[in-house]
């Protein structure tokens, strides 16, 4: 037995008691109204109640005596909710059902579920024709009851509307790939389809609608699809890949769409563009490798950063991966958030625009732990030796560039600087802090070039980007130098 229908049979053996009473949170009926607005006011009183309301059907009217109800007229009742609730109000509303013994017939029972968007209200009219339970009846609400109700109310977010119309579970599973998801958890995939369509629901990648079909969300498809072309609101957020011939776009060019959704075709992804860039050769093992001049571990947490952090609510435009002769420029719509700013993005404190796609790209193991991805690119660049990274916000974008190897002669001072700014940030975060010794290691450069590195040390504090830590300290040898917020 479901959980909801004990706790509806206790309602009903209360209502049905030596003196029939009308409760709030339930209402029995011996069939159903054909008055299809009246019903309408009822879902909605229901869905704007605290947990939800229960109607049970098989209930004569004026006796308040259980007489039961077949197969046949219950089917009836449930198609005609099932589409009140999807059509007759807004927003949508989601109900369950079940046909149980009670005193010995069979009855009806619809658990209409709380909607977590409130007002609930009629779909053809304004939200001032929203109704609540009260006294046991269903009546219209006060616009100070629509207040209350407001803000009790739970804005859905992007990743959790719809993205498709009503699927049923061959057409679900035919969309969304999801055997690459369960690989990506490493459990097994189930044998039946119920269970498949069980995990589905509790990945919110679906939605059910009262057993005659599903939804799949933003967040299945964007996660999941085999073609997001397939869905009309997200195919325009397919992830774009531009090679470019030269330095500049004024050179010839060719683009790669992608259409896969992004946790199954990351990996994919990854490997494609590796194959686009320029490599090196680097020793390894007494034996010669070509490996990319990019670190491959900051082009997988740059480009799941721009994936998952994107706003969606700009239309017609999405991730773009731009492939020039000395760079590779990863750019998403969308601005930071109010709260990030540039210069602290290295260990930036864990804030998502879209969190249920950040935490499972966390899950599927795409993406580090919160916080941590940039502070890893940043120390895989100096390992690689690379100019530092350059983060740029347009009007309505966010951009990341990584450059192929530069030596430090060919660094401007512009990119000097802020190559020593972004180690003095990641030695502080591993409790080191910078010193001239580590910014020389950092550049790739010997011991005698001390005084050039002492003398860009001081052009970065003068820029106010760094700051010694002890500054009564007169041996500049061994200053140890932060960050100038640290």
């Amino acid at each position: 037995m479901k959980v909801w229908v004990q706790k509806a049979k206790e309602y009903l053996d209360h209502s049905l008691g030596k003196v029939p009473q009308e409760l709030n949170e339930l209402d029995w009926k011996e069939t159903l109204s054909p008055k299809n607005e009246k019903l309408c006011q009822h879902i909605c009183a229901f869905s704007n109640l605290p947990g939800g309301g229960y109607m049970i059907f098989g209930i004569e009217d004026k006796t308040a005596t259980p007489k039961g109800i077949n197969q046949t007229d219950a089917n009836a009742i449930v198609s005609k909710l099932s589409s009140l609730c999807r059509d007759g109000v807004d927003p949508l509303i989601s109900i369950d059902h079940s046909i149980e013994e009670f005193r010995g017939v069979q009855l009806l029972f619809i658990h209409i579920k709380e909607s977590s968007v409130k007002p609930v209200h009629l779909a053809t009219k304004t939200i001032e024709d929203s109704y609540i339970r009260s006294g046991g009846s269903t009546r219209k609400a006060s616009r100070q009851e629509i207040g209350g109700l407001m803000l009790n109310s739970k804005t859905p977010v992007f990743e959790e509307l719809n993205a498709s119309k009503l699927k049923n579970e061959v057409e679900i599973m035919t969309l969304l790939d999801y055997a690459t998801i369960y690989r990506l958890l490493k459990k097994p995939i189930p044998s039946n389809i119920p269970e498949i369509m069980l995990w589905l629901k509790e990945e919110k990648m679906i939605v059910e609608v009262d057993g005659n079909g599903y939804y799949i969300s933003n967040f299945g498809a964007l996660a999941a699809a085999q073609n997001l072309n397939e869905f009309d609101g997200l195919s325009r957020k397919s992830i774009r890949v531009i090679k470019y011939e030269g330095k500049s776009k004024s050179a010839g060019s060719k683009e790669y769409p992608g259409n896969k959704g992004y946790a199954i075709g990351f990996e994919g992804l990854i490997q494609f563009i590796k194959s686009l860039l320029p490599g090196s050769e680097i020793i390894k093992h007494a034996l010669r490798e070509e490996t990319s001049v990019y670190p491959e571990i900051a082009l997988r947490e740059i480009i799941a950063n721009a994936l998952i952090h994107q706003d969606f609510s700009i239309r017609g435009s999405g991730p773009m991966i731009e492939v020039f002769e000395d760079r590779i420029e990863i750019s998403s719509p969308g601005r930071l958030l109010p709260s990030k700013k540039i210069d602290r993005l290295i260990r930036t404190s864990p804030e998502s625009r879209n969190e249920i796609l950040a935490a499972a790209f966390r899950r599927y193991n795409i993406c580090e732990e919160r916080g941590s991805g940039f502070e890893k690119s940043v120390r895989a660049v100096e390992f690689y030796g690379l100019p530092p990274i350059k983060f740029t916000e347009t009007e309505n974008s966010f951009k990341v560039t990584m450059y192929s190897p530069k030596r430090f002669a060919d660094m401007s001072l512009q990119e000097r600087i802020e190559a020593c700014y972004q180690h003095a940030v990641v030695q502080y975060y591993a409790n080191e802090g910078m010193t001239n010794g580590s910014l020389r290691q950092r550049f790739g450069m010997h011991d005698k070039q001390v005084s050039q590195i002492s003398r860009l040390i001081k052009e970065a504090i003068d820029a106010g980007r760094i700051k010694s830590k002890d500054p009564d300290n007169d041996s500049k040898k061994f200053t140890i130098y932060w960050p100038y917020w640290a």
